[in-house]
């Protein structure tokens, strides 16, 4: 499945100066308990702000750039195709994490969203979702984090009627 997750601000800011305008202990901690042992991918201006690989998952990074410096354990690829190619052939999730180019170019692929909100408006964010990321997705599901984090989960409308009440795990995202 593929899977984009993404913490916001009230608009929909996800970027500041090429980092994340906030920190939030409890929001971390979730993004590392749902994304481990699957594959992520990012941006390639999203790698560098990354202070190496994220551990117990598979990291690629979507880029032309010929000439990209990543460890051996990260994937390089060139293309979208590509991706969904190595999502289709290994047995995990694909976890979407950004950046704003790659949450835009993913759209029509991704299946369900993980939207944590941030209780802030960022002055001078220059890095968002795209307004309409929502758009043909429905909520299945919210949790309250600590420190006042909210965590709503989403799923293409024809999945979640195709879904019923009990298939799968609570959250949709098990293995």
């Amino acid at each position: 499945m593929i899977i984009a997750i993404v913490a916001v601000d009230r608009n929909l800011a996800i970027g500041k100066g090429g980092r994340l305008p906030w920190h939030y202990s409890a929001d971390l901690k979730f993004f590392k308990e749902t994304t481990i042992g699957n594959a992520v991918v990012m941006g390639r201006h999203t790698w560098p702000t990354l202070k190496g690989p994220l551990p117990d998952r598979q990291n690629i990074v979507l880029s032309r750039e010929a000439n990209l410096e990543t460890p051996d354990s990260v994937m390089v690829m060139r293309d979208i195709d590509s991706v969904l190619n190595f999502a289709r052939k290994h047995d995990c999730h694909l976890f979407v994490i950004g950046g704003a180019k790659l949450y835009q170019s993913f759209l029509p692929h991704i299946e369900r969203w993980i939207v944590t909100e941030i209780p802030l408006s960022v002055d001078g964010a220059d890095a968002f979702v795209p307004a309409n990321f929502l758009d043909g997705f429905e909520l299945y599901e919210m949790r309250q984090l600590e420190e006042g984090l909210r965590v709503k989960f989403y799923e293409r409308v024809s999945e979640a009627r195709d879904r019923g009440p009990q298939a799968g795990s609570p959250l949709g995202v098990g293995r």
